[in-house]
């Protein structure tokens, strides 16, 4: 009977052991692997344009204030009708009217004077007319209206809306990218690629395509998309 309990109890240590090497080999195993990266980059044309443009328009009574306000739209809306850009492009948004003597703290308590500041948004798909016409803003300037930043960016800004249309493809070209890095790392360690053990899409960002000091991704109609990712994969 004793023999037999020390067989039972021989065998059962050589399985232990047996399991606990083929435990401690997979582990060696499973922590031989290779971190990549793969990127990809598409330049771009922005599909929507945004102008804001915004005029002040002062006067010491409110009628006047109003007369100057309501020259310098119709300025503006001659001068968008040079440029072709069709009057629907056009919204009539914020409107401000300042009664300086209302505010105590302005310092000029003596003489009353009004403020009007409103703000035109032209919208369009057509972006090298807005381009073409932001150039030629300065005629604006010389046809007397004041025009105002006070609220936001003067320029244009440029938007791209077809992130979703070209992500596929830029996903499969950075997992290309890395699993050839992959390869290329297990040819010089002697190795053998394996099987992908973690994958990380990453962020994809809109850059200027001209990355100039203070000029914004927004301001310029052509740009670039760009993603990391990151993939981890087993090495045999």
């Amino acid at each position: 009977m004793k023999v037999v309990s020390a067989l039972i109890i021989g065998l059962c240590a050589i399985v232990a052991a047996s399991l606990l090497s083929d435990g401690l080999t997979g582990l060696r195993t499973a922590d031989r692997y290779v971190t990549v990266k793969g990127v990809a980059e598409r330049e771009v044309q922005a599909d929507l344009a945004l102008w804001p443009l915004r005029f002040v328009a002062t006067g010491a009574s409110l009628d006047e204030a109003q007369n100057k306000a309501r020259n310098s739209r119709e300025a503006i809306m001659a001068f968008l009708k040079l440029q072709a850009i069709d009057e629907s492009s056009v919204e009539l948004q914020r409107l401000d009217v300042t009664d300086t003597r209302a505010n105590p703290y302005s310092g000029n308590n003596n003489e009353q004077q009004y403020i009007i500041n409103q703000s035109l948004m032209i919208r369009s798909t057509d972006i090298d007319r807005i381009r073409q016409a932001a150039q030629n803003v300065s005629e604006l300037v010389d046809s007397g209206v004041v025009l105002s930043s006070d609220y936001g960016p003067s320029g244009p800004t440029y938007l791209f809306s077809g992130l979703n249309e070209i992500k596929p493809a830029m996903i499969a070209e950075a997992t290309a990218a890395a699993r050839e890095s992959a390869q290329q790392f297990a040819r010089d360690a002697e190795a053998e690629l394996g099987g992908l053990r973690r994958a990380n899409q990453g962020v994809f960002q809109i850059l200027a395509r001209d990355q100039a000091p203070g000029v914004s991704e927004q301001q310029q109609p052509v740009k670039t998309v760009r993603v990391v990712s990151t993939f981890d994969y087993y090495l045999k």
